[in-house]
């Protein structure tokens, strides 16, 4: 049908409005930058630029599994030394569907009555300046096999680095106590540090409330009525579900918690945030020291 890779491109070029380039490319056995290359020959300098820098984009998003949008993408360029406007790189993005994976997350809305008014809302005047000082934990609901799954997780506010987790047939007090155990063995914990959560009966329970008090811990939870009060846990959960989870089954729970692992990884060590001056949270830390 054709008799040379020009002619597939000018074919190529032809189809784009029709049909999405990657199956274009992979159709004719093709590679993009190929064409993008093609493309840039005899073209304005502008043009030739849009090139190098839209399969700067295409890589960086190929890293992280399209969960970037274009603010990080550009902060991404910038760490790496290439001059380029945000208003550039989000043109490019859209002009070539790079959008960033999101996904609705799956909410709990079991009865909660459990809850002692004695316990408020203790983090809202709280500053924190360093780590150690606020955690936030929650529980989420994963589905493997068509059965529940139950995610404990514990941030540190400050940093927003997980500094611990579990996962549990049941959503009760020794999955969020064996959470908080974890952490305080990785991290050093002292007197004062505050933990806020959202208003579960595991979180409520005797047997936890009594750990943290014999620990020091100042224990803090949602207000009535206002979710975003733990809105850092909530970005988490939603992040985690959006890049791992999103059109994705899992058939046993050790292929769940083999994703689990390898996210908690990548979230510490490669995710960068915007809250932390675009660092990852292990750099933020060290930033600190």
């Amino acid at each position: 049908m054709f008799g040379s890779k020009k002619e597939i491109f000018e074919y190529i070029n032809t189809q784009r409005d029709h049909y999405p380039l990657n199956l274009l490319c992979r159709l004719y056995e093709v590679s993009r930058f190929g064409y993008y290359a093609w493309k840039a020959r005899g073209q304005s300098a502008r043009t030739q630029r849009d090139v190098e820098i839209t399969e700067a984009i295409e890589r960086i998003f190929s890293d992280v599994n399209g969960i970037y949008g274009s603010p990080k993408i550009h902060q991404v360029l910038k760490q790496e030394g290439m001059s380029v406007g945000k208003n550039r790189v989000a043109r490019l993005m859209q002009e070539n569907g790079l959008k960033a994976r999101c996904a609705r997350i799956y909410r709990n809305n079991t009865s909660q009555d459990r809850f002692y008014a004695s316990i408020r809302n203790e983090i809202r005047k709280v500053d924190a300046t360093g780590p150690n000082q606020v955690w936030v934990g929650d529980v989420t609901y994963l589905k493997v096999n068509k059965k529940w799954r139950y995610l404990a997780v514990i941030l540190d506010k400050y940093s927003r680095r997980v500094v611990g987790w579990s996962l549990s047939k049941r959503r009760n007090v020794e999955l969020s106590l064996t959470t908080f155990k974890r952490a305080a063995k990785k991290r050093l914990i002292q007197a004062g540090l505050y933990f806020h959560s959202d208003r579960g009966i595991e979180y409520v329970a005797y047997k936890y409330q009594n750990w943290l008090k014999k620990n020091g811990v100042i224990q803090s939870m949602n207000r009535k009525g206002v979710m975003n009060d733990n809105a850092e846990m909530e970005s988490f959960f939603h992040q985690f579900k959006a890049e791992r989870l999103h059109r994705n089954e899992y058939q046993t729970e050790k292929e769940l918690r083999a994703v689990i692992i390898e996210y908690m990884g990548f979230y510490n060590q490669k995710r960068i945030h915007s809250s932390i001056n675009y660092m990852t949270p292990n750099e933020y830390e060290v930033s600190l020291a």
